[in-house]
């Protein structure tokens, strides 16, 4: 049986006055922290290297080890809000992330701190599912909780701008462990005001928590996530398979076992409804585009034109604050339409910038890029906040924690297959394209034929001429890869369109509902 909220229940639900509101700002605050955190790392990463002197493999956890945890317990953490309260859940997260913060920022080994940002993946995974099952239940009226989930994704935006711009400033100025002590003025004032300005809000009866489910979750992502990684770093391997295919064999398992426990762990039910579904693959489509695209792009605004990571960062933020405004415009819009049109139409915009970037074989300028960004940022934009309300809103109440989780999911599975699956395509076509210069050793050799990276850096190592002729190979190959990911990007949006309109046919705009 599916199960769905009745369309006229937006129309005669409460409106929240001045104390909602502020309670949605108080929400924003680790949205932002974890899109801020999603990006900043990576500027810290050369100081990290010089300073804890890691392996290579060391420095992968380091990197794979948050998203990795964070993913395989999402679900989980979704469902556990349900039972013991959303808001206590995210009050244990907030105080926990911010802790483990200050361990890691002052991190004397590489070991610590890969051990750190394990246990932020554990407390991280209780912030998200927790932010929007509580929106869900602070703004029960549609078109209020509409501009509310609107808000709410523009944190995402907002947070991925400022990240690059905050890595800069802070690395210019101090240690790289600054960049985790972000995490305190943020998650301190979220502290002292949750408790006053949001509700507690959980399932009226929630049943017993099955550990078996959770085992199951866990070993559905972790494996998964972990094999898409390593076969876009190491190929498609043994390893690579194995992982995959025993994260498949797990979700099998978990699927079957919500089937027949009495209180499962993820309503099913829920995919049975389309527009649930429809909404949940939209993210996940829209998401894997988008940050494929930021793999890229940055690569090609430092390694090929030559920005620095602060001149990168400030030439994509024109797209980043699109991408803000668009969700916000976009909540009148989708009052009145339908969400099989809205969706459609915007992503067009979305398909057009990446359609730009790919006619062009990936020689395109920091202007350029500039202006694909911001039709990127567009359309993902509006269609972000009409999915993520679609699946709120077709979700009972009391479900609102793992439904949230789940369209958390698919924001992190997208995250993990966008570098994956357009990093591979970039990667494969760099190799096979670029031509390394003879007389280099056997470890420039295979730095430079490896990455674009590693080209540049043992370009600076050899003479003038040589290093030029490298340089030239290894950025005309580099970009013939990126026209090659960007068709892929232009795909993957195109799908997320089909998808929206034929899964959403039978879904009004509220305007429409209420007359």
């Amino acid at each position: 049986m599916t199960t769905s909220l009745p369309t006229q229940q937006a129309s005669v639900s409460e409106r929240v006055g001045a104390r909602g509101w502020w309670a949605l700002a108080v929400l924003m605050l680790p949205v932002l922290l974890v899109s801020v955190d999603n990006t900043v790392l990576n500027f810290a990463l050369p100081a990290i290297s010089e300073d804890l002197t890691p392996s290579g493999t060391q420095l992968l956890w380091m990197i794979d080890i948050y998203p990795l945890v964070l993913a395989g317990l999402l679900v989980s953490m979704g469902s556990l809000g349900d039972r013991i309260g959303r808001r206590r859940l995210l009050l244990i997260g907030s105080a926990g992330f911010g802790v483990v913060s200050l361990i890691a920022a002052f991190a004397p080994t590489i070991e610590l701190l890969i051990t750190a940002r394990a246990i932020l993946g554990f407390f991280g995974a209780m912030l998200m599912p927790s932010t929007l099952s509580l929106i869900r239940n602070i703004f029960t009226d549609r078109d209020q909780r509409r501009l509310a989930i609107a808000v709410w994704a523009s944190g995402f935006a907002a947070g991925s701008a400022l990240g690059p711009i905050i890595g800069g400033l802070l690395l210019e100025q101090l240690w790289w462990g600054s960049v985790f002590l972000i995490a305190v003025p943020v998650l301190l004032p979220l502290l002292v005001f949750a408790p006053v300005l949001v509700p507690e809000s959980r399932d009226p009866n929630p049943g017993r928590l099955d550990p078996v489910s959770i085992v199951l979750s866990l070993g559905t992502m972790l494996p998964l996530v972990y094999g898409i990684k390593h076969a876009a770093t190491e190929g498609l391997d043994v390893l690579a398979v194995a992982c995959i295919a025993a994260g498949v064999v797990a979700g099998v398992l978990f699927v079957r076992r919500q089937f027949r426990v009495e209180s499962p762990m993820l309503d099913m039910a829920l995919f049975r409804i389309p527009q649930f579904s429809g909404a949940i693959v939209v993210n996940l489509f829209s998401v894997i585009a988008l940050v494929g695209g930021l793999f890229f792009v940055t690569q090609h605004l430092q390694l090929v034109l030559g920005l620095s990571p602060l001149a990168a960062g400030f030439a994509l933020v024109p797209g980043l604050l699109t991408m803000i405004v668009a969700g916000l415009v976009i909540v009148p819009i989708a009052a009145r339409v339908r969400p099989t049109i809205v969706i459609p139409v915007a992503l067009a915009f979305s398909a057009l910038g990446y359609g730009a970037i790919a006619l062009t074989g990936g020689d395109v300028s920091a202007n350029g890029i500039a202006l694909c960004f911001v039709a990127l940022g567009l359309g993902i934009g509006s269609a972000e906040t009409v999915s993520n309300e679609l699946v709120l809103a077709h979700a009972p109440a009391a479900k609102a924690g793992a439904a949230s989780a789940v369209s958390e999911t698919a924001y992190e599975l997208g995250a993990v297959l966008g570098t994956a699956t357009l990093g591979t395509i970039l990667t494969a076509s760099y190799r096979n394209a670029v031509v390394v210069p003879d007389g280099l050793t056997g470890e420039q050799s295979r730095a430079a034929a490896e990455t674009l990276g590693g080209a540049v850096a043992v370009a600076a190592e050899l003479p003038a001429e040589i290093g030029a002729r490298l340089l030239d190979s290894a950025r005309v190959a580099f970009d013939s890869g990126v026209g090659l990911a960007a068709w892929v990007g232009f795909a993957l949006i195109v799908a997320a369109g089909v998808v929206g309109a034929l899964s959403l046919r039978n879904v009004r705009g509220s305007g429409e509902a209420a007359q």
